[in-house]
């Protein structure tokens, strides 16, 4: 057997992440390999400490990226917060609230599920009802940007509620940070967890994290020890603590957040509010785009995500093959549907550097030709307008 260096191809990807990384961000993480306790590397890691704080918008000193995806950093949260017999009060809306109420099983927590229809933000009054009938209740988590559906709920407001109660907050922003508004200091955010494959654009592998002081606090109250020892944070805080001196808890992945690291000094060039501005005003070429088609929203318009957009898919229309379709002979890839919207869907990301003009006039484009494509091989008019079979 002879296998060969891997080539991939070339693709443009508008699905619910990876996004597309800049040729910045991958000539960094060709650079050569340190030691992770180099004192050059240790210097770039109070760096991206420091960017991270603004990407959240925070001064936690305990702001930091996981060595790992953002599944890693969702369980760094709950697995530090949560201990055997804590009521969690959990919001789903789609897939990944599903994924932290799973995660309060699995650490032996009891989870109060608080749920909402998908494609739908969490309604506030169902927190506040479900915190007023669970007055025993220490935490709230819920998902800021729904990747599964592409709503946004409200996590001032939420945040607000929980704190009303006397609930710490654990929040999913894997999909927000950096593409809409996210002021973990000024809504009170207790703890946040995000990825880096999605609107910042880098890698994936990497899991930027943020916990305040009341966060902290609980951690140190723990009567029973942290049951994951790679994610516990009263260690790996030894290894980003911001001294000079670091205590060795992992090899760090060195090129991986030399990635990060230039992904998050592009953010800073741009400007944060900026990135924000960006992402709205593709979102809004897209909808013109897709709603020219005839084709729908499933969220609301209050509540959609401008970074990770989910299409109904026509009747009669195969949303498989359409992908692929995009895939093969556009080199573009969107996404499918999960769980109970599995075929139902398109997802489209415009997150990161993906979100773009040029993006978006590609994606249009090239899907108004595949659906004609698939109408006119199944004898339908290709001029027929996809919105008279949704």
């Amino acid at each position: 057997m002879s296998i060969r260096s891997f080539n991939p191809p070339m693709r443009t990807l508008m699905g619910p992440g990876p996004s597309d990384v800049h040729p910045r961000v991958l000539a960094a993480m060709a650079r050569p390999t340190i030691g992770h306790l180099d004192p050059a590397f240790v210097g770039m890691m109070d760096e991206v400490k420091a960017m991270l704080q603004y990407a959240f918008q925070t001064r936690n000193h305990l702001t930091m990226p996981v060595s790992a995806p953002g599944s890693a950093g969702m369980e760094t949260c709950f697995v530090n917060l949560v201990e055997p017999g804590d009521k969690v009060v959990v919001c789903v809306n789609g897939v990944f609230g599903g994924r932290m109420k799973e995660n309060v099983d699995r650490l032996g927590g009891v989870p109060i599920l608080v749920e909402n229809a998908w494609g739908d933000p969490v309604d506030p009054n169902k927190l506040e009802d479900t915190l007023r009938s669970h007055g025993d209740a220490r935490l709230v988590a819920f998902v800021h940007a729904e990747t599964s559906t592409g709503a946004r709920s409200d996590a001032k407001t939420l945040v607000e509620i929980a704190h009303r109660h006397d609930c710490l907050t654990i929040v999913d922003a894997v999909t927000s940070l950096g593409g809409i508004p996210m002021k973990v200091d000024e809504w009170g955010i207790d703890a946040i967890y995000s990825g880096s494959q999605k609107c910042l654009s880098c890698t994936p592998g990497l899991s930027p994290v943020s916990l305040n002081e009341r966060a902290i606090e609980k951690i140190k109250r723990r009567k029973s020890p942290v049951p994951s020892w790679f994610l516990d944070l009263t260690l790996v805080m030894g290894y980003w603590g911001g001294s000079n001196k670091r205590t060795y808890h992992h090899t760090a992945p060195v090129n991986a957040l030399y990635g990060l690291h230039e992904a998050l000094v592009m953010l800073q060039e741009e400007g944060l509010e900026n990135a924000w501005a960006r992402h709205e005003k593709n979102y809004h070429a897209l909808r013109a785009g897709v709603e020219a088609l005839g084709l729908k929203f499933i969220v609301r318009e209050d509540s959609r995500l401008p970074q990770l957009n989910a299409i109904a898919v026509p009747a009669n229309i195969d949303e498989a093959k359409v992908r692929q379709l995009l895939l093969s002979d556009y080199n573009l890839e969107i996404g499918a549907g999960l769980g109970a919207l599995a075929g139902r869907i398109f997802r489209v990301g415009l997150m990161g550097q993906t979100s773009s003009m040029k993006n978006v006039v590609l994606f249009v484009n090239a899907l108004k030709e595949v659906i004609a494509r698939l109408q006119h091989s199944a004898g339908r008019s290709a001029a027929e307008p996809p919105a008279l079979r949704a």
